[in-house]
């Protein structure tokens, strides 16, 4: 089922002074692994992340890439949308954002966002980007994602 209607317009990336979004994909599959796999105990204690089975282990980058290609069909699909987050200066990816269906009764959307353990500070500032760029650019009126 597709998350948002088929004439909406899905927003290719975001830009603020903190950081840049862009569809999670294949292409960043070294740096992705890099980043989450360095803060694996970060991402688990980030809310939203408490209780849930990833990051359960390191990856491989094969296994890494298979899970980018996920992401990849499920953003052509309409049916989520990841998106990484890099560091507007040296474009490191720094984080993700992930937009999929909710899973709780009384939200449109399951809204998820972590950020690596070096740059812990912008966790709370991403959150609030990415509210703010939910409200402005996203059909949703009713975002499940955990409060910083």
């Amino acid at each position: 089922m597709r998350l948002v209607p088929v004439d909406f317009e899905v927003p290719t990336g975001a830009v603020s002074t903190l950081f840049v979004l862009e569809p999670l994909g294949p292409k960043h599959n070294a740096a992705d692994l890099a980043a989450w796999t360095s803060s694996i105990a970060h991402i688990r204690v980030t809310p939203g992340f408490a209780g849930r089975p990833w990051p359960d282990r390191p990856f491989s980058l094969d296994e890494n890439e298979t899970d980018l290609v996920r992401h990849a069909e499920d953003f052509a699909n309409r049916t989520g949308f990841a998106y990484t987050v890099r560091d507007p200066s040296f474009g490191d990816v720094i984080g993700c954002v992930y937009l999929y269906p909710p899973r709780r009764s009384g939200y449109d959307v399951d809204v998820r966002s972590w950020v690596t353990a070096e740059h812990a500070d912008l966790d709370k500032p991403l959150y609030d980007f990415v509210l703010e760029w939910i409200a402005g650019s996203w059909p949703f009126t009713g975002p499940d994602y955990a409060e910083r």
